[in-house]
């Protein structure tokens, strides 16, 4: 899901939209309780404007490292006709800090002369390295090394999409922390509202949750164990994703 990735982490307008809301409610550090993620795969139906134009697979797999455990998110999605992803996050389950992001997107775009897009990076003693791919529509590829130090507590901007174990969120609260944008290899900052209690009716089911507001984005959060998204919607109402289904946890993120 480019389209929610490219909405989660925004320069001035998300820093506009937040500071609107943090006028009522003061600003707090945003924290992910990472242990608390549950082994989870979730299926969702992607709708533009209503209809139905593709799918996601969500899954979280807790995997035994030799230094304790770590978290492996893993997703894909196709929204028809023009894209296709898929998505590999590791978190250490302890610190919640970033270990690795793959994320490859195939696309196309009227107008545009890119076709691919992809980063494989890790982080090693608090820096991001590894390489970020572009390829065109003529067949050039293009291949960039990263390397950038992260600052403590910083997070990949892909938490955004773990917004399911947000700490701290009650609503009217804004909340902040530093964030690395995998794709647009730049330090910027994840904000998030807290929004009035709502309950929602997916596929899957009717749940009741805390809507968590972006500049452009609001995911719907379940407030009880296990914790989940279950549905995401672009505030303008063009695209949304529910939840339709829960399945068996793969071993090593298949998708």
């Amino acid at each position: 899901m480019r389209w929610l990735c490219s909405l989660l982490v925004s320069g001035a307008a998300t820093a506009g939209a937040a500071g609107v809301a943090a006028q009522s409610s003061p600003v707090q550090h945003l924290q992910f309780d990472v242990a608390a993620i549950p082994a989870t795969r979730d299926s969702f139906v992607f709708l533009l404007r209503g209809e139905p134009r593709g799918f996601a697979v969500w899954q979280y797999e807790i995997r035994s490292v030799e230094m304790g455990q770590d978290v492996v998110f893993t997703a894909r999605s196709e929204f028809r006709p023009a894209e296709e992803e898929r998505l590999r996050v590791v978190l250490n389950r302890v610190t919640g800090e970033p270990v690795a992001s793959f994320h490859h997107i195939d696309l196309f775009a009227p107008g545009s002369d890119t076709v691919m897009v992809e980063h494989d990076l890790d982080v090693r003693r608090g820096v991001v390295v590894g390489r970020r791919r572009v390829r065109t529509r003529h067949g050039t590829l293009h291949v960039i090394p990263v390397r950038v130090r992260l600052p403590v507590g910083a997070v990949w901007s892909d938490y955004g999409l773990l917004a399911a174990p947000v700490a701290n969120a009650s609503p009217g609260d804004s909340l902040v922390t530093a964030a690395y944008s995998e794709f647009g290899d730049s330090l910027t900052t994840l904000r998030l509202v807290a929004e009035p209690a709502d309950s929602v009716t997916v596929p899957a089911g009717h749940f009741a949750t805390v809507p968590l507001r972006g500049a452009d984005f609001r995911l719907y959060v379940t407030r009880t164990h296990p914790w989940r998204v279950v549905k995401g919607e672009s505030l303008d109402h063009r695209f949304d994703f529910e939840l339709a289904g829960t399945g068996p946890v793969l071993r090593s993120g298949g998708l």
